[in-house]
C-alpha cells in the first residue's frame, strides 16, 4: 500500500501492524468466541488518538458485524431488533453531543477504566426483556459505546436469555451491532470527523478482518480456553493501566 494511504497520525509500522493485528482479534474471536474486539480496542487505543478511536474502532466493528448479519438475516429476530434501534437512535445522538467536546483524557481514563471493567465484569442473569426493556439497552449501550467502544459484552449479556437458538442469537446480535455502529459512524460524520484520513486503514483492516474470522473458523486451537482467558486479561490490564496514568499524568500536566 502506498504512503498515501497511511494516517497522518500513525506511523507506518504501527499501521501495517494494526492490519495485522486486526486478522490477529478476528481469528480469536472466531476460535474462542470472545476477546478479539476488546484487545483490538485496547491496542488502538495506545496508537490512535483519542478522537479518532471510537469512530474508527467503530467503523471497523461495522464492517465484521454487517457480512454475519447479512448471511443470517432470516433469523434476525426483527421486532426486538427495532425497539433496539429506537433507543440506540437517542443514545447515539445524546453520547455523539458528549463526547465531542470531552479532552482526550477524560476519553482515556474512561476507556481504560471501561477495559478493567470488561476484564473483571460480573455475569448478568439471564432475564427476558420486554419492549421497554430493549429500548433502554439500546440506548444506554450506544450512548456508552460513544464513549468507550466495545459495549458489546454488554448488550449479548441483556440478550441471550431473551433470543432462543444461537444461530438467531448470533444473528440478532450482529444487527445489533451493525445498527449501533452504523448510528455511531452517521453521528461522527454529521459532528465533522474526518474518516476520509483513515479510509485505508479502516480498509485493509475490515478486510484483514474477515480473513481472521474465515481462518479462525476452519482452526482448532489447541490451548485451553481458561489459559487463554487469562493470558488475554493481563494483556487487557496492562494496556488499561498504560491508558489510565497517561490520562492522569496528562491532568496533572
Amino acid at each position: 500500500m502506498g504512503a498515501s494511504l497511511i494516517p497522518m497520525s500513525v506511523s507506518g509500522f504501527e499501521f501495517y501492524g494494526l492490519i495485522i493485528l486486526s486478522f490477529f482479534t478476528s481469528f480469536v474471536t472466531a476460535a474462542f468466541g470472545i476477546g478479539g474486539g476488546s484487545i483490538l480496542l485496547a491496542v488502538m487505543a495506545n496508537i490512535v488518538p483519542a478522537k479518532a478511536l471510537i469512530p474508527v474502532h467503530g467503523t471497523i466493528q461495522f464492517g465484521s458485524n454487517i457480512g454475519r448479519a447479512a448471511l443470517l438475516l432470516k433469523q434476525v429476530d426483527q421486532s426486538r431488533l427495532v425497539w433496539f434501534t429506537i433507543g440506540s437512535s437517542v443514545g447515539a445522538v445524546i453520547g455523539g453531543n458528549l463526547v465531542i467536546s470531552l479532552p482526550s483524557q477524560i476519553i482515556q481514563l474512561a476507556l481504560g477504566c471501561f477495559i478493567v471493567y470488561l476484564v473483571f465484569r460480573p455475569s448478568f442473569k439471564n432475564s427476558r426483556l420486554d419492549k421497554t426493556q430493549t429500548i433502554l439497552v439500546g440506548l444506554s449501550s450506544t450512548l456508552l459505546t460513544m464513549f468507550v467502544g466495545a459495549t458489546g459484552p454488554f448488550v449479548l449479556a441483556k440478550i441471550k436469555g431473551t433470543i432462543l437458538g444461537s444461530a438467531d442469537l448470533v444473528a440478532t446480535f450482529s444487527s445489533m451491532m451493525v445498527v449501533q455502529h452504523g448510528f455511531k459512524i452517521a453521528v461522527f460524520g454529521y459532528l465533522g470527523f474526518a474518516f476520509h484520513q483513515y479510509w485505508g486503514l479502516i480498509l485493509a483492516m475490515i478486510i484483514t478482518g474477515f480473513l481472521g474470522t474465515f481462518v479462525g473458523k476452519k482452526v482448532l486451537l489447541k490451548i485451553p480456553k481458561s489459559t487463554f482467558t487469562r493470558i488475554m486479561n493481563a494483556i487487557l490490564l496492562l494496556l488499561a493501566l498504560k491508558l489510565i496514568v497517561s490520562a492522569l499524568m496528562q491532568f496533572c500536566s
